[in-house]
């Protein structure tokens, strides 16, 4: 009388399901049903990956290379995503003899069928982005209120990277606002709490620490955003949506931008123009080793637009920044975004750092980079009192 639930369970763990979402799509004589694990669960080996087709066990390249490319961007390169996946079918529409073993099976629209698996699966990790129920995309690492203490230790005492908040003090820096009054730093965190804070998974600011992380306080505890990494995910989201709609808001420059490039670079880039056009770029040759660009994508914004078209062309002629993208519009849109993206050390505003939060909670996928790399974990207030043994 046991559901496929209890019994995926019990051959791989209770584990498996509490990182695991559940699909559950059909289309036409298709359906597809099971579990994928979360980016997050991801692991070193391909050993927790199962197909069924009609209920018989198989090892199928087409399937797997669905599911390999529904996680391409989602995953940290050199990772494997679990899954226990069952797709249903005609049988008569797949040869279940195609392989001695019967490990493989040959479908009769084999393109049909992998476009069905890759479109369904995207659509289930599109959802893993911040929300009030979701798992943190990093979690603490293990042990760590009995580490703390000897790191604390051993630490040397800096000056807190932080920005004084906003209307409760008139001096110039935070560390001489919080020595002068420390109980008005207690009431500033009681005022940034969020009125309501249903639709605020990741909280409100507070602070910016060593211009990399943003703090921000929750409903149930404290939470840190690695901020280049959820920037570069909300601008990917944004110029894959303007790519794949061909209308990429954009701004004619005062003046030309010029920049000497090497030759064989300037060839490659033009062999590209159109995914550069389609992006909101306007670009031409003035010469065998010379550029000009007159038009740049609105989402630049004031970035220093000759940095960035550098580092997008040594990038893409080194192959990296995006190498586990497959299309060659994906690795240009993702190195773009990887590049125009803040960086640490660039001081941002608590209305700037509570904007990319709202962004986050708004964007597909905003979990991870396009890199595969976890935007945010979350301590939750019974794991802070554990590391200062409250109520002990």
């Amino acid at each position: 009388d046991e559901g496929p639930e209890a019994r995926i369970r019990a051959v791989l763990g209770e584990e498996f399901l509490a990182r695991a979402l559940p699909v559950d799509h059909t289309a036409g004589p298709l359906s597809l049903r099971g579990w994928i694990g979360l980016p997050t669960a991801s692991r070193a080996q391909s050993d927790e990956q199962f197909w069924f087709v009609n209920g018989r066990s198989v090892r199928d390249r087409l399937l797997m290379n669905a599911v390999r490319l529904a996680y391409r961007d989602v995953l940290y390169h050199g990772r494997y995503p679990t899954y226990a996946l069952y797709l249903t079918l005609d049988p008569r529409t797949v040869d279940v003899n195609a392989h001695p073993a019967k490990l493989e099976v040959r479908f009769r629209d084999s393109r049909q069928v992998h476009d069905f698996v890759l479109r369904a699966l995207e659509r289930v990790l599109a959802s893993t982005r911040p929300t009030l129920t979701s798992a943190p995309a990093a979690a603490p690492p293990k042990g760590l209120a009995a580490a703390l203490p000897k790191s604390l230790a051993a630490a040397q005492p800096s000056a807190p990277s932080v920005f004084p908040l906003p209307g409760r003090h008139s001096g110039s820096g935070a560390a001489d606002w919080a020595a002068r009054s420390p109980w008005a730093l207690a009431g500033a965190v009681e005022d940034a709490a969020p009125a309501s804070a249903s639709d605020r998974p990741l909280g409100t600011a507070l602070a910016q620490l060593h211009g990399v992380y943003i703090l921000a306080q929750s409903a149930d505890g404290l939470v840190l955003v690695d901020m280049h990494a959820a920037h570069e995910r909300v601008l990917y989201e944004q110029l894959k949506a303007q790519y794949d709609t061909a209308d990429t808001p954009s701004q004619h420059l005062l003046e030309p931008l010029v920049l000497d490039v090497k030759p064989h670079d300037l060839d490659a880039l033009l062999e590209r123009r159109s995914e550069w056009e389609r992006a909101g770029f306007e670009i031409d040759a003035l010469g065998p080793a010379r550029l000009v660009v007159r038009r740049v994508p609105a989402l630049l914004g004031r970035c220093d637009v000759a940095e960035v078209l550098r580092a997008v062309l040594h990038d893409l002629e080194h192959g990296v920044a995006a190498h586990h993208l497959e299309g060659a519009a994906d690795r240009f849109l993702g190195t773009l975004a990887c590049r125009t993206a803040i960086h640490a050390h660039r001081r941002l505003t608590l209305p700037e750092m509570d904007a990319l939060l709202r962004q986050m909670e708004a964007t597909d996928r905003a979990n991870q980079c396009n890199h595969g790399r976890p935007t945010w974990t979350r301590l939750t207030l019974p794991e802070l009192d554990q590391l200062f043994l409250r109520g002990r």
